[in-house]
């Protein structure tokens, strides 16, 4: 419960209460006397202590306005970076480039649920067959992190996006940037031609597109994914993805 939203409910039993003895045009039209003040004050304690549930009540249909104004909210940006987010041509782009949905995914390489996530997600569009999966590089766990990912946007002009990456997301342990490199190397990329590349501002100003649409989606950790007019935060199953696919092809 949010002190905003208490702080609004305890005011919305004292304007009511102020409007019982004064009514509203009265209480605009002439300061309280602290004898008024000090009988409103009574009157507001004394209702709370009776009926204390009405503070409940408040709360609860203040938070879930809340809650749907966050939705709507989240809903427009959807609308409006529909195209960033999906038709962006230095993303990268696994599964289907034609499918007819789209999945999003926002992950850092070294997020466990990131991890544990992979491989049933790419079991999930291979088996699908008909998915877009674009992934945002979100880079938001430190700068063993921030490598990885300018590595991987780099290991894309090589031609070894999707093999760098798995590798990445299958290490075990911390990551660094010694491990970077060795997986590098082992995934047959040029270390000097890599090292070069990660260099570009461009790469870095793509991560830095990551992180607003991350804001704008409200999105604050990893992984997270969009899927229609949907955002998902958190870890999912490949049973719950494969729901919410089925509902916006048949919605579509």
């Amino acid at each position: 419960m949010t002190r905003s939203v208490l702080a609004a409910a305890f005011l919305s039993v004292a304007v009511f209460s102020a409007a019982c003895l004064g009514g509203p045009a009265r209480a605009h039209d002439e300061a309280l006397s602290p004898e008024r003040k000090a009988e409103i004050e009574a009157l507001v304690r004394d209702y709370i202590l009776q009926h204390p549930e009405i503070i409940l009540e408040s709360v609860a249909i203040m938070q879930a306005r809340e809650e749907a104004e966050k939705n709507n909210a989240v809903k427009q940006a959807l609308v409006d970076n529909r195209e960033a987010l999906e038709r962006d041509p230095a993303d990268p782009v696994l599964g289907n480039p034609d499918g007819d949905v789209t999945i999003v995914e926002f992950f850092d390489y070294q997020c466990g649920y990131c991890k544990s996530m992979m491989q049933p997600l790419l079991d999930l569009v291979k088996s699908d067959g008909k998915i877009r999966l674009i992934l945002k590089e979100f880079p938001i766990l430190g700068p063993a992190s921030e490598t990885a990912s300018l590595a991987s946007l780099a290991a894309a002009r090589q031609g070894r996006y999707t093999e760098f990456h798995t590798a990445l997301l299958r290490l075990r342990g911390r990551l660094s940037t010694e491990a970077i490199w060795q997986v590098a190397v082992e995934t047959g990329l040029n270390l000097d031609t890599l090292k070069a590349d990660m260099q570009d501002p461009a790469l870095q100003a793509h991560v830095r597109k990551s992180f607003a649409l991350a804001k704008a989606l409200e999105i604050q950790g990893t992984p997270a994914f969009t899927i229609g007019e949907h955002v998902i935060p958190g870890a999912v199953s490949k049973e719950q993805l494969a729901e919410l696919i089925a509902q916006v092809r048949a919605d579509s």
